[in-house]
Formats: structure tokens, sequence, C-alpha cells
């Protein structure tokens, strides 16, 4: 059985759940058709706009509360990974106190408005603890109460094929009247549990002539701390001694110049973060390209950003890691089609204005 999906995007950061939604879509045999997207950094739009197949006119590169949602084009299918800068366990965790943390009411605002076939949203694993507990059930309530059947779980996207513990929130919601149809939605299962990719292999064969290879400018003194720094260690648990240790007073963040495992996948890929944060390799002196970064990411070696180094970084640390958008839109196209596929329980259970312990996995 055929199918056509038009998805709209919010927060679409520069297309990395796009990318993946595309190759899903293509494994299974359905049609995507990227309607309209929205993010509001210049260039993480004009990233969007050279990799992924939609109408230039169709990326709007705004503040999203400005956006007339009744003059975005109609979808069946919408995704939107909304800011998580308040949700994450770094830093103030403002959670919906915050600047950012309201803004997953836009989000619900497209849902009663366009009222698509399904969604997709995703956040840090953070938000379970925002507001003390508080600040998932509220999300949970707000989206399901514009029609939808919803199951939130936390992937481990290292079990997924991505070379990176990269830990999410993703909440599938598929429209009331398709579930009565015999839509649903289940957690794919694990596919590499036993099997992680590492850096090693990630990181291998990467062209000479490809873009974002730029290497960082170290200083003398960066350089020799990362010489003492041993594989899998970082500034604050090498033992480092004089000019070579840090004078930081009541922060010992374990990613501070944290040097990879090569036989391990890699710690979580950031956007945000001045020197020390840039992921170390595990032999080498110094941090890892953008093209490595985007590699733990999962983009392919193709896609081309937009912008400078810093943004580039920044870009390739927000996205979603296309390999795990690639298994949860293929499982839920699967769904729409009718199709069988292997899945596990999802380990947030949640009911109407309550939200239970996770139970382990």
């Amino acid at each position: 059985m055929s199918a056509r999906f038009r998805m709209g995007e919010f927060f679409s950061g520069p297309g990395g759940m796009a990318l993946g939604a595309s190759q899903a879509a293509t494994d299974v045999g359905v049609k995507l058709v990227h309607a309209w997207a929205n993010d509001i950094d210049a260039d993480t739009c004009a990233t969007y706009r050279r990799n992924v197949d939609v109408a230039p006119e169709n990326v709007h590169c705004s503040d999203v509360r400005t956006l007339d949602i009744g003059a975005l084009g109609e979808i069946d299918g919408f995704a939107f990974g909304f800011p998580c800068n308040d949700f994450s366990t770094v830093g103030e965790n403002l959670g919906l106190n915050g600047r950012f943390g309201p803004l997953y009411q836009n989000g619900v605002e497209v849902l009663k408005k366009k009222q698509p076939r399904w969604f997709v949203a995703e956040n840090v694993s953070g938000l379970r603890s925002s507001n003390s507990g508080q600040a998932l059930p509220q999300i949970l309530n707000a989206l399901a109460e514009t029609g939808y059947r919803l199951t939130p779980h936390l992937y481990r996207f290292e079990d997924y094929g991505v070379p990176q513990k990269r830990h999410r929130v993703i909440i599938v919601g598929i429209r009331e009247d398709e579930v009565e149809r015999g839509v649903r939605f289940a957690i794919p299962a694990p596919n590499t549990v036993n099997n992680h990719v590492t850096v090693q292999e990630a990181l291998a064969g990467i062209a000479p002539n490809v873009s974002h290879q730029e290497l960082t400018r170290h200083s003398l003194n960066v350089i020799k701390r990362l010489r003492a720094i041993p594989e899998g260690k970082n500034a604050f648990n090498a033992g480092l001694e004089g000019e070579l240790a840090l004078n930081v007073k009541g922060v010992t963040l374990s990613n501070i110049y944290r040097r990879l495992e090569r036989n391990k996948p890699s710690y979580t890929v950031t956007g945000s973060g001045g020197g020390g944060t840039h992921i170390y390799h595990w032999s080498e002196d110094r941090a890892l390209t953008n093209r490595e970064r985007a590699r733990l990411q999962t983009f392919p070696d193709s896609f081309r950003f937009h912008g400078g180094v810093s943004s580039v970084r920044k870009q390739i640390g927000m996205a979603v890691p296309v390999e795990g958008a690639r298994v949860i839109f293929e499982a839920l196209f699967k769904s729409f089609r009718g199709e069988p596929y292997p899945s596990v329980p999802a380990n947030i259970k949640w009911t109407a204005t309550k939200l239970m312990a996770p139970e382990p996995v």
C-alpha cells in the first residue's frame, strides 16, 4: 500500500530529522514531501535549504512566535525538536520557567490548527526531571489534548547504530481517528545493543578533500595538556599538575578536554561551549573537525553545512542524529502501512495528568 505524507517542521535545525525521515521513506516505500520548515538561525536555514528537497521560500527563518501558522501549507505529519536549553541538566535548568521552555506550545498550536495524521517531538533526557518532574507531564497533556495517542520513550541512540551516547526523549503522536482505524506505533527494537558503532569505525576513511575538515588551532599549552591526558580521561581526572591543571574552582565537568575512547561510542556531541568542549581525538592531540563531529551525528559526507566553523559546530551539535531519526520514522511509516517490525515496550509510562517512573530497559 503506497502512502504520501507532507511534513512540516518547527525548530528544524540543519536537517537531521528531515534527512532521517527522507531515508526512512525511501526504505519503506512511501512518498515524503517536505512542505515547510522553520528555524530562527540564518546559517541553519541556509544549510536546510542546501540539503533538503524543499522549496527555498518554504523555509521560514524567523522567531517561531511571530510565524503565521494559518498561512502555512497543509500537512500530514509534523516534526519539532523544541528547544532544549532550559531542560538540559547542564546550566540553570529553568524548564518551563525559562525563555525557551514554553516554546513547545508553538508546536501544540500547529497540532490544533493543522491536525496532521502524526507528529514526532524531540528533546533532551533532562526533560523528565525538569520543574521537579512536572514539565514532561504538562507537555504530554497539552499534546494529547489536541487529539493524539502518545508514545513517549527515552531513546539511547548508541543502541540504534549512532556512534554516540546520545539519550533523547522522543514523543510520537498518532491522531486518534488513525488509531481507531488500526494504526499502532511501537518503539522500534534497538539493533546495536551488543554491537555499538565505535568512534574509530565512525571516523574511518574520510576523504582528504571532504568539506568541514578544518583543524582547530590550539595553543601550545592546550597541546601539552592533551598530551598529558590518556585516552578516555579528561582535564579533571588525568592527574594534571602545574600549568597543565585547570584552575577552575567548583567545576569538574567530565567532558572538559575529554579524549574519546576509540573502541566505544562518543560521548554526547553538543552545540555550545567554549574551549575544552569540542570533543578530542583518542590519540592525536587535537579537537575533532566538524566533519568528524558530523559523522558522529551520522550525517553523510555529502552533507554541506553553511556558515563559519563555530556556526557549523553549533548546527551539528544541536541536530537530531540522522540514523536515529531514520529508525524512528521507519517504524512510524511501517505503522501506517500495517507492516510488522521488531519492537520493545516504552520506558516512559504515561497516562493523562500523571507520569509514572521510567522502567529499566
